[in-house]
């Protein structure tokens, strides 16, 4: 059902259900069950069908993403759920401005990456937001998807020239991203890694 080459923009393949459940039958870190099964699935589900995403796509990717709600940057106060910003800079320093950085305490370092104060209104809309603007270039939008994107957008800019550069799950990847940039690097099998969970998500593997 799901490969590298599966578009991001799609009808729903999952319900609410489906995706909770796989969340909530492995380890997810410090989230409750009311957290997943009433505040993150949902918003995830919503947001994405609103836009026309594949809700269990970017689901997948945020579970790949944070190790199941388990990482440092998916847990409180960070809420990133897919890497935002999260580029590699770090150091054991503090630095002179802490925007856009968090210390982490499982590496004792501090780690350049957006932290998000809510799930709901914050994280979750960033997320959505930044993975249409993957998939559709400029000017290709609707006005939900236009103002899902700029929402996005304000959290932490995209260059115009990756807008519309990765409308399969592949070309999220660096390494198959026309630009020569991409959400993950070197992301050889990004795309097969996200595709591989929705698919067990969608069977209940």
């Amino acid at each position: 059902m799901f490969t590298d080459l599966t578009p991001i923009l799609g009808k729903p393949t999952a319900s609410v259900a489906q995706l909770a459940a796989f969340i909530l039958a492995r380890p997810h870190g410090e989230y409750t069950v009311h957290d997943i099964e009433a505040i993150i699935v949902p918003t995830y589900w919503r947001l994405c069908a609103e836009v026309g995403i594949d809700p269990t796509l970017a689901v997948a990717q945020m579970i790949h993403e944070t190790g199941n709600l388990t990482s440092f940057w998916a847990a409180r106060p960070q809420r990133n759920p897919a890497g935002i910003g999260v580029t590699g800079q770090r150091q054991a320093t503090r630095p002179p401005n802490t925007d856009g950085w968090a210390f982490n305490t499982q590496r004792w370092q501090w780690e350049a990456g957006v932290s998000f104060a809510t799930w709901e209104h914050d994280a979750i809309p960033a997320h959505v937001g930044r993975l249409l603007a993957y998939a559709l270039p400029i000017g290709a939008e609707n006005p939900v998807q236009r103002a899902a994107i700029e929402r996005a957008l304000r959290y932490r800019a995209l260059p115009a020239r990756m807008r519309g550069s990765a409308p399969i799950l592949k070309r999220l990847g660096k390494a198959h991203n026309p630009t020569g940039q991409g959400w993950a690097s070197p992301g050889i099998d990004y795309g097969a890694k996200i595709a591989a969970i929705a698919a067990r998500i969608v069977t209940g593997a």
